[in-house]
């Protein structure tokens, strides 16, 4: 059976979430950029009360995740708990869109800052332009907090959605969707032991890259990770408990270390 857009799993899509405060028009905005009715409007402030995540399959852009969260100037005790969730968003974005609505635009910037500081891609949007009374003004004003020039977008008019959608695939991260380099070889609380050949080439005290994205990759999963070099591969094979799950070397100490590996290693 063949794979389709639909079939991808939430963590291979690219995950795209819309901040700003209530009413802030990100409701809109979504349904605009996607050309469906994927969120529910409404004039009241707060209709979103928690994140809402949408699949979608957009062109140019692919397989993602649409985040619509809720205001992050929710109020009372249950606002509190909204705005906690929408800050958990976070965690787990791409790309973030930041809604500037008109009036102060504190939290605004506060948030923009933070996606920066976190080095998530951040698209700062002024939303419902077309009902601004000075359009020009309030970009200077945003451009001026932020350093950056704001797109200017109605989900009404459609104005701005086209140059949006643009400026997302420019800033979709370069590595994205970039084959796993131990894919399905090992998972979380897995013990991958690592017989590195040190190479005279790479700069003193520094890993070479390979090295460097493949222990990432495994702690990212979860896994424990055992580096050793090949003279002292048997001495780290003797302080584990167990055999680790997975060995990976290099082609050129290959031999040496399939014939000297646990036989419950492959």
């Amino acid at each position: 059976m063949s794979t389709t857009l639909n079939d991808t799993p939430s963590a291979n899509r690219l995950h795209i979430g819309f901040y700003g405060k209530r009413n802030s028009g990100k409701s809109s905005l979504i349904n605009a950029f996607t050309g469906q009715e994927v969120s529910i409007v409404s004039e009241v402030a707060g209709t979103t009360t928690d994140p809402v995540n949408k699949a979608m399959e957009i062109h140019g852009i692919g397989a993602c995740m649409l985040i619509d969260t809720a205001g992050f100037d929710d109020i009372g005790e249950l606002g509190e708990m909204r705005v906690k969730k929408t800050e958990k968003t976070a965690e787990k974005i791409d790309i973030a869109v930041v809604l500037f609505s008109g009036g102060d635009i504190t939290k605004e910037t506060d948030w923009f800052r933070f996606f920066k500081e976190k080095n998530i891609p951040v698209v700062p949007v002024i939303s419902k332009a077309d009902l601004l009374v000075n359009g020009s003004a309030y970009a200077y004003k945003v451009r001026n907090q932020i350093g950056e020039i704001p797109l200017q977008v109605s989900a009404v008019e459609k104005i701005g959605i086209d140059e949006l959608k643009e400026k997302i695939i420019r800033l979709i991260p370069s590595d994205y969707n970039a084959p796993s380099i131990t894919d399905a070889l090992c998972a979380e609380d897995d013990t991958v032991l690592l017989v590195m050949p040190q190479d005279i080439q790479a700069p003193k005290g520094r890993l070479i890259l390979p090295q460097v994205q493949t222990i990432r990759e495994l702690l990212e999963k979860k896994c424990t990770v055992v580096c050793t070099t090949t003279d002292k591969m048997l001495h780290a094979l003797a302080r584990l408990k167990e055999a680790p799950t997975l060995i990976i070397t290099d082609s050129q100490v290959f031999g040496y270390v399939y014939e000297n590996k646990p036989k419950a290693a492959d």
